[in-house]
């Protein structure tokens, strides 16, 4: 199953690919600031039951050369034979769309980073017949962004500098300056800060990270409704509008995530009046997979949809 760290870590490049740009200068890649940027399928599967995707591919139009893809891992850790796995996808992009391919890895520790920069050879007998260097991001070579000037200046790169340092110090301080950034954002794109507030609350999750960011939002009363850590202390000893908030909550991210949801699902989550329920629901939707499997074990009396 999916984490919400790594839902996060590659999502956050197509809900908001102007940050390719500043994470390009960081890994020294030039890349024109007029560049497109288009989604394309994930699916780098040729025949079932090999189930192999990319975490996110995207093709690149610089204004100032031919296209390219690039693919996009998010690494927790290091998994044998992940290696083969990317020389796969960049083969296989290149041969299906005949463009050249760039592999970005994103990586929340250094251990992590260094493994995953490779490179990773193919062969045998002292002769190699592929070799795949990655582009790698992490806390290595991401910045620590601490100054709330310059987080609302690049605030996409703010938060993914949050996300990779996750397990630093220094993230409390990024975070902090977020929160500044998101404070005056608010009041000129409402949209972009509530979009930016819920996806570090769903990316950072349970970790100590994410407990200083409930921390830090606790006080700040964003958007009433929305069912996360804000409308906990906005709602706080209330109870009327509390069920909707947690539907608003727990639909948003889902949203956030890119899982689909089905009217028959939008209208279960929306009717429900049971707090507790709802409050199970909240904390699934962090790591499910389908929206329906939401309502899993939930008992006879509230059985899944089917």
């Amino acid at each position: 199953m999916v984490t919400s760290a790594h839902e996060g870590m590659h999502r956050i490049f197509q809900e908001r690919p102007e940050i390719l740009g500043s994470v390009f200068e960081v890994l020294g890649v030039p890349l024109s600031a007029k560049a497109t940027v288009d989604a394309i399928t994930t699916d780098v599967t040729e025949t079932r039951p090999l189930e192999r995707r990319v975490d996110t591919v995207l093709r690149i139009g610089p204004s100032d050369g031919e296209d390219f893809l690039l693919a996009i891992e998010s690494q927790s850790g290091k998994v044998a034979g992940k290696e083969a796995s990317w020389a796969y996808y960049v083969a296989y992009l290149q041969a299906k769309f005949r463009l050249p391919v760039l592999l970005l890895v994103v990586c929340q520790d250094g251990p992590t980073a260094k493994w995953a920069a490779g490179p990773f050879d193919c062969g045998t007998r002292g002769w190699t017949a592929l070799r795949v260097y990655p582009l790698v991001a992490g806390p290595d070579n991401l910045p620590v962004i601490t100054d709330a000037r310059t987080a609302a200046k690049n605030l996409a790169l703010a938060v993914l500098s949050a996300l990779a340092h996750a397990r630093n110090p220094d993230c409390d301080a990024i975070l902090e300056a977020i929160s500044s950034a998101l404070q005056e954002l608010r009041e000129t794109d409402p949209d972009t800060a509530e979009y930016f507030f819920d996806f570090l609350e769903v990316t950072l999750g349970k970790t100590p990270a994410g407990e200083k960011w409930n921390r830090i939002m606790s006080f700040v009363s964003y958007f009433p409704g929305r069912g996360t850590v804000r409308e906990t202390a906005y709602l706080e000893g209330k109870t009327e509008g509390r069920a909707e908030g947690e539907a608003k909550g727990i639909l948003s991210v889902l949203e956030v995530r890119g899982i689909p949801v089905s009217d028959s699902v939008r209208d279960r989550i929306t009717s429900c009046t049971d707090l507790d329920r709802m409050d199970t629901w909240l904390e699934r939707s962090r790591t499910v997979e389908r929206a329906e499997d939401l309502f899993d074990d939930d008992g006879s009396a509230d059985k899944p949809i089917s």
